[in-house]
């Protein structure tokens, strides 16, 4: 069966898509289509805070995009040889943490040791940060997304968890959706699942599905990759067929193949 994966392809070089693959595995055919637009900001900011590693207690991570912005960061020649000389070094004897696997895998490539990988949603790793950290220690720094969800600095500041964010990427709607999701939709026809991604997914794309699809979008599966969209999509009066057990392309599709069936 058809199953419209709301998310940006993976980069080539990397391999094929670990969504259309394991999608495939279970017999249906994947189509990603990009719902979102990114664009950097205050990357000579970010590149001062990197560089001072003493000045804070650890760093946190909760989406790849931001380990991206820190990666630019370090693009100069000057700047990676000082990060690989000292920096990482320093930031390693600090907790580093992150939320999934991807942002775990990108965080490594940085030459950092991530803490938190199978968290799967920022809330559960509020919970992780507040179990091992004293509320004396120099502020965690998060860079983060321009439409970050409150839960994780709420929550540690609620617990006298001292933390320093810094918004270091924009998020906007992918200029080529609509179009994307019209040809997607007049030549394979209406899906029989669509997963989302993220709330601002859920937001950017639903009111063409709804069209597209017209009396056909109530046969359609809704899946979500965690807690967070299913919320989403649930708050726009969808029934949700399934939701990932762990946001990752493995638990995804077993959900999608199971309600499939």
């Amino acid at each position: 069966m058809r199953v419209l994966v709301l998310k940006e392809p993976r980069d080539e070089k990397s391999g094929p898509d670990p969504y259309i693959k394991e999608l495939e595995s279970h017999g249906h055919k994947a189509t990603l289509i990009p719902v979102l637009s990114f664009k950097f900001i205050s990357l000579n900011t970010l590149s001062d805070k990197l560089f001072q590693p003493d000045r804070y207690g650890g760093l946190i991570f909760t989406s790849p995009r931001a380990v991206e912005a820190a990666k630019k960061c370090l693009e100069a020649e000057d700047k990676i040889e000082e990060w690989n000389k000292s920096m990482k070094a320093k930031w390693n004897m600090k907790s580093i943490y992150v939320v999934g696997k991807a942002t775990a895998a990108l965080v490594q490539s940085l030459g950092l040791e991530p803490l938190g990988e199978d968290t799967g949603t920022a809330d559960v790793l509020s919970r992780l940060i507040i179990e091992r950290e004293d509320t004396s220690i120099q502020p965690l720094f998060f860079p983060c997304g321009s439409i970050k969800r409150e839960v994780l600095p709420t929550a540690l500041r609620e617990n006298g968890i001292p933390l320093e964010t810094l918004t270091v990427y924009q998020t906007a709607e992918h200029p080529d959706l609509e179009k994307n999701l019209r040809i997607y939709f007049t030549e394979q026809g209406t899906p029989a699942s669509i997963a989302f991604f993220s709330p601002s997914g859920v937001k950017f794309c639903l009111e063409a599905i709804r069209r597209l699809s017209g009396e056909r979008l109530s046969k359609i599966k809704f899946a979500a990759i965690g807690p967070t969209t299913q919320d989403a999509l649930s708050a726009e009066g969808l029934c949700v067929s399934c939701t990932a057990e762990k946001p990752t392309a493995e638990h995804l599709a077993a959900a999608i193949a199971g309600v499939l069936q």
